[in-house]
């Protein structure tokens, strides 16, 4: 039985779409998502730096990291790597993090790989106020493909936006519950 021309244009179509959504999109086309979350921490800048860089306490705060594997328990300087298991927004993963700045007791970043792919970067500011620490942690992350750019759009942000806030209130109490 011979499809009718309409029939077939349609698929073609649909086809066409899905394939150009999929296509990894050139470096010079930057779509970034900046997820950023500010909280105040009553305890000094050097403590929560200290905590925050020392990658076995993420799964205790942060909700998306599942475990840590490498040089997990202290303050990672620049160079040094870690594994994390996550899931973000749902989706499970891999990710090898490494160093790039830290300047104890206001910056680190740290930037991600999957697969040997850029993943994205995160990076905390601290910043001494009367109260304690003003924490601020900024994840950015770029879409490889325009169907990953539609779904961020629609679901991802908002569910790493929320996850993200939770990290921090997280934070929060777990530091100001240490004695």
């Amino acid at each position: 039985m011979k499809w009718p021309s309409k029939w077939m244009s349609a698929v073609l179509a649909v086809i066409a779409v899905a394939a150009l959504l999929a296509v990894p999109l050139p470096a010079s086309v930057n779509l970034t998502t900046k997820i950023a979350t500010v909280i105040s921490i009553e305890r000094p800048a050097a403590v929560v730096f200290d905590y925050v860089t020392t990658p076995a306490h993420w799964p205790e705060w942060h909700p998306s990291s599942l475990s840590v594997t490498g040089a997990i328990g202290h303050s990672l300087n620049v160079g040094e790597q870690v594994t994390e298991e996550f899931r973000v927004a749902g989706r499970r993963g891999s990710v090898l993090w490494t160093v790039a700045v830290r300047d104890r007791p206001h910056k680190w970043v740290i930037v991600g790989a999957i697969d040997g792919k850029p993943a994205g970067t995160v990076s905390y500011a601290l910043t001494p106020v009367a109260s304690g620490t003003r924490f601020e942690r900024e994840f950015v992350y770029r879409a490889p493909t325009l169907w990953f750019a539609l779904v961020n759009v629609l679901f991802v942000r908002t569910r790493i936006q929320q996850e993200s806030e939770e990290a921090v209130a997280r934070l929060k109490k777990a530091l100001e519950r240490m004695p």
